[in-house]
């Protein structure tokens, strides 16, 4: 049963268009070749689960996230386009904010019209210097979530909204367009302060690019044993006479 029901499953996940489809690869995914399907993805699976494999992937990790931080950081530069929510659902009123390319001072200002592309720095009338921010809020702790009883009952707006706090107990107050723009600007925000980037859209950039990177740098040692431990050391030659001194 746990065969005929991994013949489904295999077959399903090639999204068949058609009855004749889905039953000629049924036809294809025989008990046979699921036993090598699954023999095959046991092999990957206990490479990469092997020291020296763990071990590369403990070292790219750290590349892969200053990679997503850069990306996040590039779109903060570039800028967003907020709303403005008050409790009555009125939503005719924008705002932008953006990064300066040194990373050094958030600008925002408010806007008659949602804009066509972005906006230039010097449009925008308010500056928060980053050294002034001392934490990213998110969710139900907003201020702006707090003060408007209508909006804290709407989940979809507590999922994107978040604040950015800074000297003497002041708040910048975001609700992000989507929960893309939102991850993105919290990722941004914690980068620049220095702090992990939790979101489940970096995890999901780790995981991908991870994999990716993983698999390039593995291309060569394509079905070839990788052992568990390294090669013996050889032993010292009975002299140096190969060496020669080039000074």
């Amino acid at each position: 049963m746990q065969v005929v029901r991994e013949q489904i499953m295999r077959a399903l996940t090639l999204k068949p268009n058609s009855l004749d489809q889905f039953k000629s690869r049924l036809q294809n995914l025989s008990y046979t070749e699921i036993l090598k399907i699954r023999q095959s993805e046991r092999m990957n699976q206990e490479d990469f689960q092997s020291r020296p494999i763990l071990e590369l992937r403990e070292k790219i990790q750290p590349e892969i996230m200053e990679l997503i931080k850069q990306q996040r950081l590039n779109r903060l530069c570039e800028g967003t386009c907020f709303r403005k929510i008050s409790s009555r659902r009125r939503q005719d009123k924008f705002w932008y904010c953006r990064l300066s390319p040194n990373h050094k001072v958030l600008h925002y200002g408010d806007l008659e019209e949602s804009p066509q592309g972005e906006v230039p720095h010097d449009s925008l009338q308010d500056k928060l210097p980053v050294a002034d921010i001392k934490a990213v809020i998110t969710g139900k702790d907003c201020p702006h979530m707090k003060e408007k009883g209508a909006l804290k009952q709407n989940k979809e707006v507590l999922e994107l909204a978040f604040s950015v706090l800074y000297e003497s107990d002041e708040y910048l107050n975001f609700i992000a367009p989507d929960k893309h723009e939102y991850c993105v600007w919290t990722d941004g925000l914690n980068a620049l302060l220095g702090k992990e980037m939790t979101s489940d859209y970096t995890k999901s950039d780790m995981d991908t690019l991870l994999s990716m990177e993983m698999k390039l740098r593995l291309l060569d040692l394509e079905n070839i044993q990788i052992p568990e431990a390294p090669p013996p050391i050889p032993k010292e030659p009975s002299n140096y006479d190969f060496v020669y001194d080039c000074n």
